[in-house]
């Protein structure tokens, strides 16, 4: 088998299990040295186990790969710094980072407490930012002493974030800004020789599974081990000519998601009173919003509705 990343040193966030765990694999079996990150905590993010980052390192290393657990909290700053110091201490440089780590605290809104709204964008958001802004400040620091990086951010938005989903307002608020600081990041860091990019998997995981019931077979294509494939290749050197993009993963297609667009549009109406029309005949025209797949809300023939995941 090929090794995509022979060489290359990846750090994965929220490694310990699911489709971090199936990340970190991967990387590893193409020639990865791995900083297996995860705090080993419920969903929820309470409480920790040092075991669940340890064990796939054990797996990595029964493989014959290289690999170091740590136990950080991604949402914290000085953390961050830490884990990113880890992989360039114990392998000597750092190319790929894969920010995975997450939780969930779903509620309808009008219940949703402010804990929960902070837990899950801090965790998300926040520490997306933190481990990427450690590792752009390393990049960067490399670039000016004249070796320029080839280098990988690979981010986990969701359909949540990209699409909508009830129940999520945390979460999907917390993805959407994701995607928006990736295709940010991208504009910034390319000078570096960085490329950043992110995955919306949808996949059965403990994130998930409990949303959904499903027969064996779509639990198959619902597996963790398809959203790997595309971050190991964006890990990689024959990526480096992609960037800012957002790809939506699964077992059913790999498809890139679309951003925002200017729509249909009208002459400006200084009068709200005579508003009205306009506004009708740009709804008229406009595109529905897209369901949880991706497809339109008012379209024919949408696909099997699958859960975000990461």
């Amino acid at each position: 088998m090929t090794q995509l990343c022979s060489g290359r040193v990846a750090l994965v966030t929220g490694a310990g299990r699911g489709i971090g765990r199936e990340h970190a694999l991967s990387l590893a079996r193409h020639g990865a040295a791995v900083v297996v990150n995860d705090r080993g905590g419920a969903v929820s993010g309470d409480g920790a186990d040092t075991g669940a980052a340890q064990q796939v390192v054990d797996e990595i290393t029964a493989l014959g790969g290289r690999a170091v657990a740590d136990h950080g909290d991604v949402s914290d700053w000085d953390q961050a710094r830490e884990m990113v110091h880890r992989a360039v201490e114990h392998f000597g440089d750092l190319h790929v980072v894969v920010n995975n780590a997450g939780i969930l605290r779903d509620r309808m809104l009008v219940n949703m407490s402010p804990e929960e709204w902070d837990a899950v964008v801090a965790v998300h958001l926040r520490g997306t930012f933190n481990v990427t802004r450690h590792a752009a400040q390393y990049w960067r620091d490399r670039s000016k002493a004249g070796r320029p990086a080839d280098a990988r951010i690979i981010n986990t938005t969701s359909p949540s974030g990209l699409y909508g989903n009830v129940g999520q307002a945390n979460y999907g608020a917390a993805k959407a800004g994701i995607a928006a600081f990736t295709t940010i990041v991208a504009e910034e860091l390319h000078r570096y020789g960085v490329t950043a990019n992110a995955v919306a998997p949808a996949a059965l995981t403990r994130m998930t599974e409990h949303l959904i019931e499903v027969d064996a077979a779509t639990a198959e294509l619902l597996a963790p081990r398809w959203i790997a494939p595309v971050v190991t290749w964006l890990a990689s050197a024959e990526s480096r000519h992609v960037t800012g993009r957002v790809f939506d993963v699964s077992g059913q297609a790999l498809a890139v998601s679309e951003g925002w667009h200017r729509g249909p549009t009208a002459e400006p109406v200084a009068d709200p009173a005579l508003l009205g029309a306009t506004v009708a005949a740009l709804m008229a025209e406009a595109r529905p919003n897209a369901d949880m797949t991706g497809a339109d809300k008012e379209g024919p023939g949408r696909p099997v509705r699958v859960p975000a995941a990461g």
